[in-house]
């Protein structure tokens, strides 16, 4: 009985662990606005997960995308998504807007 109320404990401790480390990831802004990334070059830190909130200003949606960290995500007219990334090691990692492919970015992970 024990070792199954410890290791619910330890489970929770994960959880709780996880939780707090999602909303203590720092945090980077992506603008979205006439068709490019402002800034087209962002730098985060190396071996850290972090989000980035990316808002778009066009009037059109756009498509937050990377091959490089595999995300992609919607991002709606007028409107902010976040998007957790990492933990990446240092060097660049180039994003896109799937929608838009002239509309370029890179991460510089240091």
């Amino acid at each position: 009985m024990r070792k199954f109320v410890f290791a619910l404990a330890l489970a929770g401790a994960v959880v709780c662990a996880t939780t707090a480390s999602a909303t203590d990831a720092p945090e980077f802004h992506l603008l979205l606005q006439d068709h490019k990334f402002v800034p087209a070059s962002l730098k985060v830190p190396a071996n850290t997960k972090f989000k980035v909130l990316v808002t778009n200003r066009n009037t059109m949606p756009s498509e937050f995308e990377s091959t490089d960290f595999n995300r992609e995500k919607i991002v709606l007219p007028n409107s902010t998504i976040t998007v957790f990334i990492g933990p990446l090691k240092p060097g660049a990692y180039k994003f896109f807007d799937d929608f838009h492919r002239t509309t370029t970015g890179t991460l510089i992970v240091e």
